[in-house]
């Protein structure tokens, strides 16, 4: 996810217009699919995902004659796949349960915890872990608005704090942002965003009376298994502790590290090598009780697989258009902490954030004439010490739409699609991709996102 995508839009071919097409229908088709056609999409959304990407990729390859955008996509969506998978194994043979009772002030109170520990384990790390026991917790009243506000909170928010929380921030650590730059600039503005997030839960949980969920025979066997707080599969930890380890051994922050070097990149395989051991050591040797207590299987991973390695290679066209528009010298003196908040916010929630935000950032350093390649000037850009003070705000505004933002859809962020299909792997019926939009992201999530904007960014209060 390290790539610069407005570097590579200067230096190589422009692609038409038109390529976006395949991004657009792929993205309407999962939006549509589930609803309209849902037999054709259940069964083959995995050919649907790589036929549009094939397609994008071999007008790269073949009629621009670019190999540059396809190669830095390839390994940036193999970390994203990869990180994400052996999150997923991980934590699937890890069993959490709590006895308590199902209560608005109880579900507030996991979400709140899932925010924290989402920086540091991540927003993937903590969602696999806490969305099965959020999900048992809530059995016999279960609806689709809390695993919605759990993708708001534990998914995305929550992970605002340090560059482990969210792949975004992870990417301006790698590239020379202070590790506590987040917690220091950002923590006002995660308090506020967290609070109301729960806040609003709480008084929109508390009208949950009834449900018309029927849990399957094998989830209500394991309800009469409770205990006060159990885990199973403790083992589990000790490989999940190396994964999220593993995420430091970057060949651009450790010179010595083995890499493969490409185009002025270095780019990362030992990394990938011991998370996919990892995986592998904790799916043999997992419990089996976690395991079956988990109802853990392969296919919502390969759902989010499949779709995301579609949604990276056809939306190439896409960043690479839009960073072509937004790095044009005219457009320069529109680079303010609004426009970028906004303009930021807007492409992470449909398309990945990451990439998104390494947009954003070469973007706004390059109006200062500085280099998002140079760890020194990105140090500068962040701490308001370089041409101009205000360098920090724009850092703030990137960095606060490319997580919050992430939430606004299921593909703005990985977790989201990955908790949506555990979820719906256990039988709760979830809102379609505009019914999410429109039902919870508009009337919920956007008056917070806004009101964040109002005091940070505009008023500049925090």
């Amino acid at each position: 996810m390290l790539t610069n995508f407005i570097l590579l839009a200067q230096n190589q071919i422009s692609p038409p217009g038109f390529l976006i097409i395949p991004f657009l229908l792929l993205i309407g088709m999962i939006a549509a699919g589930p609803i309209f056609f849902s037999h054709f999409w259940e069964n083959n959304y995995k050919k649907v995902a790589v036929v549009l990407a094939l397609i994008v990729l071999g007008y790269y390859l073949f009629a621009l004659q670019d190999v540059h955008m396809p190669i830095h996509t390839f390994f940036e969506y193999a970390s994203f796949a990869v990180l994400l998978s052996s999150l997923y194994i991980s934590a699937g043979g890890i069993y959490i349960n709590v006895n308590a009772r199902a209560t608005p002030a109880m579900n507030v109170a996991l979400v709140a915890i899932g925010a924290v520990l989402a920086n540091i384990v991540g927003t993937t790390g903590a969602s696999l872990l806490l969305i099965r026991p959020f999900i048992r917790l809530n059995i016999h009243r279960i609806k689709a608005y809390q695993i919605v506000f759990f993708i708001f909170i534990v998914s995305n928010a929550g992970g605002l704090l340090t560059p482990l929380g969210d792949p975004p921030l992870f990417i301006g650590f790698l590239k020379g942002v202070p590790f506590f730059w987040t917690l220091q600039h950002l923590f006002t503005p995660w308090l506020i965003a967290i609070a109301l997030l729960c806040l609003v839960f709480y008084f929109v949980d508390r009208r949950n009376k009834i449900t018309d969920f029927t849990p399957s025979p094998e989830v209500v066997s394991k309800l009469d298994e409770r205990t006060e707080f159990y885990v199973s599969g403790k083992r589990n930890l000790f490989w999940l502790a190396i994964i999220i380890g593993a995420i430091f051994l970057d060949p651009n922050v450790i010179e010595s590290l083995p890499h493969i070097y490409y185009d002025g990149n270095k780019f990362s395989f030992l990394r990938e090598i011991i998370q996919l051991s990892a995986a592998f050591f904790c799916y043999r040797n997992a419990s089996k009780t976690a395991m079956a207590g988990n109802q853990f299987s392969f296919h919502p991973i390969l759902e989010v697989v499949f779709l995301f390695f579609g949604i990276f290679f056809t939306m190439m066209p896409a960043l690479q258009l839009s960073a072509e528009i937004a790095s044009a010298p005219q457009y320069a003196k529109y680079i303010t902490p609004n426009f970028l908040y906004w303009a930021t916010g807007s492409l992470s929630s449909f398309l990945d954030n990451a990439p998104t935000y390494a947009n954003f950032l070469s973007l706004g350093m390059a109006k200062y004439d500085m280099a998002q390649n140079s760890v020194v000037e990105v140090r500068q850009f962040a701490t308001g010490t370089g041409a101009d003070p205000i360098t920090l705000t724009l850092l703030e505004a990137i960095s606060l739409a490319s997580v919050l933002f992430g939430a606004f859809t299921y593909i703005g962020n990985g977790p989201n699609f990955m908790v949506k299909a555990i979820a719906e792997s256990a039988g709760i019926k979830m809102p379609s991709f505009f019914g999410y939009v429109f039902r919870y992201s508009i009337p919920f999530l956007l008056p917070i996102l806004i009101i964040i904007w109002y005091l940070v960014v505009e008023l500049k209060l925090f």
